[in-house]
């Protein structure tokens, strides 16, 4: 399976004028992550081999919940969390999937600047009834992901 594939993975990256240090903050503190994604994490934390989960914030998304396990943090650099792409239908059980790889990494750029990549990444390895709309839908909310994080660590 060619992993390399269009279909496989989501890429999106900007440049935040924003100290890194403000955005790390804002990806790897589990309540400042919620706070901007639109999830309900209070009194949780972001630790590798642990899963976070906590009902959706975003208005007509409430029913459903954010709940992904902690793959990898470097600190200052990497954060990774594997999930369940557009996990929607309550009814449902997802555990028989392979999750996703949400990917974030920062690098400076000049002038006090942050470069955030966000990977999700495994989209091949979702059944193939669902993988075009969960690959559909997520893209469009990375989309809207980014913007919200640029608007939080600017505040």
């Amino acid at each position: 399976m060619n992993t390399n594939s269009e279909t496989d993975r989501i890429e999106r990256s900007i440049v935040i004028n924003a100290p890194r240090e403000r955005v790390w903050l804002a990806l790897s503190n589990a309540e400042q992550f919620g706070t901007w994604f639109g999830a309900n994490l209070k009194g949780q934390a972001f630790v590798p081999g642990q899963r976070v989960r906590g009902p959706m914030t975003i208005s007509g998304y409430e029913q459903l919940f954010f709940d992904a396990v902690i793959e990898r943090i470097d600190a200052q650099d990497v954060i990774a969390y594997r999930w369940h792409p557009y996990a929607v239908d309550p009814a449902f059980d997802y555990s028989g999937e392979e999750p996703t790889l949400v990917t974030f990494t920062l690098a400076d750029v000049p002038g006090n600047g942050t470069l955030l990549k966000v990977v999700e990444s495994g989209f091949d390895k979702v059944p193939p009834q669902r993988r075009l709309e969960a690959f559909r839908m997520n893209s469009a909310g990375w989309e809207g992901q980014i913007r919200n994080i640029v608007r939080y660590v600017s505040q």
